[in-house]
């Protein structure tokens, strides 16, 4: 495997125009794919300056301008910037890229082009043309009287990056990151380079899956990795600091070369199909392409070690390979964690009286509670005590719904405990609610919570009535206003013709299937005209309601359809 060490300070780089080099983040994308047959819109518009440049501002795509409003778009209409296009083109296919590729490079790399056309315009201002002396340049020639597409052609030739840094603009990555990782790959040929690029991006990016993902996960990485870092990730940690990676702003593939740059030069079909496999085991490769833009990483080799430690650890506490399986699938951030770290975290569990047997739910529906600190797990102990809670019952929660052991306290969990109070749900109740319901500590207060509540209070009932019914139902914030609550309601009003106090003294009314329960159970009293509570209709099993309402000792067929007149 090639070296990719960052590079001494003392290399030197190609340094961009003082009138060029300005902060800004541009997000491009690869156009349609352009023929290469001789009516190419490029080939057949080569004299034509104006058809140049509107065809090369049609051909660029872009997403977001500059952070301080300055981008290059105020000269892209200016021969200069399409004759600076047309040089490059010439010169990535002569570094191997085909015209097809050449042409969408050029088009998508705006900031490179006007770096080379503010350098080029500099030394003509200046005149300083003469002291210029390249060695890729023939002897004897006046740059000074050479065209300024054939000055912008030897100037991009002059920068040594072999075509690399325009096409690493033209994925998506800024160019002062271009810049510094073209460095790297000095040794790569550019066409290598670009299907090894395709070959990741079609691992990665199928049309499912949005490239916006992945830049959100850089930071969380480096977050919770608590392994020793071999030299491919102690580099890329080192790689991150100088490309800033942390703070985001960064989509697609161009995410995934500065997440974990030694993919560039593995061997696709010897180093990183295998260890794909390693992890794939039967898996999709939707599940391996999700995973792969989560965590890059796992193409490391002191990750795929620590998987086999995390298999032994968990193997250990009783918890199947599969189990493990789906929580690395879904986040697989914890294949950078230390078994040690784990087992703090499963020995806090056992505090709760977790035992084995309820650990696999956990691990599975939450593997992310493994990444926390037990610093952080104990805050949330705390709320839950604050409320009112043993330590029995806090397992039962954790058993129930780890997630809520995972949210934060001050932005998730007290806002929703405040939420209910303003409401008017009481303290005491406040604790049978969420023992009931620990769920709705996750629900969202503006779209879930807040519109289920006002649902129920726009037919009619008060605020203190819907409170009554939380209390006594909290579940009830967790069904749908158009699939449970508005046809439950409708059937309550419409068809039994009951009053609405009735859901108030038994909200768990909303609980039932409309089909398979209420309906054919109405209609079972309503053929003997008999008089009965929605709890008294409902509350009974299939025998009782049988024996009590129907005079049979057991119930086989309810009808789920109104009687005929008569029957």
């Amino acid at each position: 495997m090639a070296s990719w060490a960052l590079p001494s300070p003392t290399t030197v780089v190609p340094t961009l125009s003082p009138s060029i080099d300005r902060p800004r983040s541009w997000n491009v994308a690869f156009v349609h794919s352009l023929g290469s047959n001789s009516s190419s819109p490029f080939v057949s518009s080569v004299s034509n300056s104006s058809v140049r440049s509107s065809w090369f501002r049609a051909t660029r795509v872009r997403f977001a301008a500059a952070d301080d409003g300055w981008c290059p778009s105020s000269t892209s209409g200016l021969p200069a910037v399409d004759e600076a296009r047309e040089a490059v083109v010439e010169i990535l296919q002569e570094f191997g890229a085909s015209q097809e590729d050449s042409i969408c490079i050029a088009a998508n790399s705006p900031c490179y082009v006007e770096m080379l056309v503010g350098n080029v315009q500099e030394l003509d201002e200046l005149g300083l043309w003469g002291s210029w002396n390249n060695e890729i340049v023939e002897e004897n020639v006046d740059m000074s009287r050479l065209s300024f597409r054939k000055k912008v052609y030897y100037m991009a030739k002059s920068k040594g990056d072999k075509g690399v840094l325009p096409y690493l603009e033209s994925i998506g990555v800024k160019l002062s990151s271009a810049l510094l990782i073209s460095r790297y790959l000095s040794s790569e040929r550019l066409p290598q380079l670009i299907n090894k690029v395709n070959f990741v991006r079609g691992i990665l990016f199928p049309s499912s899956i949005n490239e916006a993902l992945i830049g959100r996960n850089a930071r969380r990485m480096m977050m919770y990795l608590s392994i020793p870092a071999d030299e491919d990730v102690q580099s890329t940690l080192s790689f991150f600091e100088k490309m800033e990676a942390r703070h985001g702003g960064l989509t697609g593939i161009s995410t995934i070369l500065l997440l974990f740059p030694p993919i560039i030069f593995r061997d696709m079909e010897k180093e990183i199909k295998p260890k794909l496999c390693a992890f794939s085991k039967g898996l999709e490769e939707k599940y391996i392409a999700k995973m792969l833009m989560k965590y890059p990483w796992i193409l490391s080799t002191c990750i795929q070690e620590n998987y086999q430690r995390i298999l032994a650890f968990f193997n250990e506490k009783k918890v199947p390979e599969s189990s493990v399986d789906l929580a690395v699938r879904s986040w697989p951030h914890i294949l950078g964690c230390s078994a040690i770290k784990m087992k703090s975290m499963v020995e806090q569990f056992n505090e709760f009286g977790i035992n084995k047997k309820m650990l696999v739910p956990i691990i599975t529906s939450s593997p992310q509670l493994l990444l926390k600190k037990p610093k952080e797990l104990q805050e949330v102990v705390s709320f839950m005590e604050e409320i009112g809670f043993d330590s029995k019952t806090i397992g039962k929660i954790l058993c129930r719904c780890p997630e809520i052991f995972a949210s934060s306290v001050d932005n998730t969990l007290r806002k929703k405990v405040s939420f209910l109070a303003d409401f008017g749900i009481s303290r005491d109740c406040l604790r049978r609610v969420v023992r009931k319901y620990p769920e709705l500590l996750l629900l969202d207060t503006d779209n879930t919570l807040l519109p289920r509540m006002s649902f129920l209070m726009s037919v009619g009932l008060s605020k203190r009535e819907v409170c009554s019914m939380i209390c006594r139902f909290s579940p009830i914030l967790g069904y749908s206003i158009e699939m449970v609550l508005k046809p439950k309601l409708d059937f309550l009003l419409r068809t039994m013709k009951k009053p609405l106090k009735e859901i108030v003294e038994y909200p768990r009314y909303f609980s039932y299937s409309l089909d398979k329960k209420i309906k054919p159970r109405f209609w079972v009293t309503q053929s003997r005209k008999l008089e009965c509570s929605l709890k008294d209709m409902l509350s009974k099993n299939n025998d009782e309601f049988a024996q009590e309402y129907m005079g049979i000792g057991r119930l086989l067929v309810v009808p789920s359809v109104p009687p005929k007149d008569g029957s």
